[in-house]
């Protein structure tokens, strides 16, 4: 059983950059980890994901360019780098875990099989 623990979300003004964090037990070596966020009153988005072996990667085309996920093996730690934000990244930020890799699509639509309990960041002009 995974657990994932997810920190780092805060107020900021528009332009600036965030990093987000979301610890693992006991481990994410070998697992495709993602981030998802949702905003209020709408339903919850794919945001970016890296494979197993940290090669390669997918964005929502709404942060590409932007955003990069990473991971730190060592401490079971998975991290997302948001700049240029812009006030509609305002949301809840949801680490995932999943077993398989997929298309930028399936990694959208499919299941993941653990979550975090997220964080808030907030953007404002």
């Amino acid at each position: 059983q995974e657990q994932l623990v997810e920190s780092g979300g805060r107020l900021v003004q528009a332009g600036g950059s965030l990093r987000l964090s979301c610890a693992a037990s006991p481990t994410i070596s070998r697992y495709v980890t993602g981030w998802f966020r949702q905003a209020p009153g709408k339903e919850r988005e794919f945001v970016a994901a890296l494979s197993g072996d940290g090669l390669t990667t997918h964005y929502a085309d709404s942060v590409k360019g932007r955003f990069t996920i990473s991971r730190d093996n060592a401490k079971n730690t998975v991290y997302l780098q948001m700049n240029s934000l812009k006030p509609e990244d305002t949301a809840g930020y949801y680490c995932a875990v999943r077993f398989t890799w997929a298309t930028k699509e399936a990694l959208a639509t499919s299941a993941w099989q653990f979550w975090g309990q997220g964080t808030q960041a907030t953007v404002v002009s």
